[in-house]
């Protein structure tokens, strides 16, 4: 197995232990240099990983908080290759776990072998492609684990058991589980969902699995983290970052929710 961050990361919190708290952040949202300063926040707030998202300009997956946060960092010229030196900017400072989350046409446009030897220098662990079917990734796959970098499959309450077990086979470092259909964003409830495609899920592999898609409270990460290894939040983040772009206190709004949100890890009973 590949020794990333990420897999160092799970393997440390299964020792504890507990869930792990995965932020998301449109990377470039206020502005590329901002982003280095709102992920120290997250990590001093207990974020254990970071998902940085690649602006795009038609997000099908992002809900309209990610997707007006894409639109900012867009305007604030942030490409697929600003994306890679804020993780090396990033990188000067931490060593907490970095999860490039994409969409196909960045990385096509960038080219898979220039991103995969790009993300290594820049520090970057793995990628998450939201839109690559599974069954279409091994050329990808092969790019990407050459370089030693992580590769995280999505699967969704409506995968089949085939799905389920390509993403199982194809996924290192963890497998990312959407708790509902549709687009991300923040919801007044835990999906009925989950839990049940975390019980298939690990019918099929022991990796770590992460769910996201719709958690934004506590309460939310404390009943995902008491069934799943990881938790993932990106619209409340985003939502802050949107109320408070322009104000020089945005960074301690984030770390406070960060530190929010982690409040809810309690540690598993071994």
């Amino acid at each position: 197995m590949i020794q990333t961050r990420i897999v160092r990361l799970f393997d440390r919190l299964r020792a504890e232990p507990r869930p792990a708290l995965i932020a998301y952040i449109t990377a470039g949202d206020p502005s590329p240099a901002a982003t280095p300063d709102l992920v120290a926040a997250l990590e001093r707030g207990g974020a254990d990983l970071i998902e940085l998202g690649v602006p795009f300009s038609d997000p099908i997956a992002d809900g309209p908080v990610i997707q007006r946060g894409s639109e900012r960092a867009l305007k604030a010229g942030t490409k697929l290759s600003t994306v890679l030196d804020i993780a090396a900017e990033i990188r000067k400072q931490s060593e907490i776990p970095l999860l490039l989350f994409t969409y196909m046409n960045p990385v096509l446009r960038y080219g898979l072998e220039p991103l995969a030897k790009a993300a290594v220098a820049s520090g970057i662990d793995g990628c998450l492609l939201t839109d690559l079917s599974v069954e279409e990734a091994e050329p990808y796959i092969h790019v990407m684990r050459r370089a030693g970098l992580d590769t995280v499959f999505l699967a969704a309450p409506t995968s089949s058991r085939r799905r389920l077990e390509l993403v199982a086979k194809y996924s290192t470092g963890f497998v990312y589980l959407v708790s509902r259909t549709g687009v991300t964003g923040e919801r007044a409830s835990v999906s009925d969902s989950a839990a049940p495609l975390v019980l298939a899920m690990r019918g099929v592999t022991e990796l770590p699995l992460a769910v996201g898609f719709g958690i934004s409270t506590a309460d939310h990460v404390r009943a995902i983290g008491a069934i799943a290894d990881g938790v993932v939040v990106g619209s409340a983040f985003e939502r802050v970052i949107e109320q408070n772009a322009t104000s020089p206190q945005l960074p301690a709004k984030i770390e406070a929710l960060a530190r929010e949100l982690a409040s809810g890890l309690l540690s598993k009973n071994p």
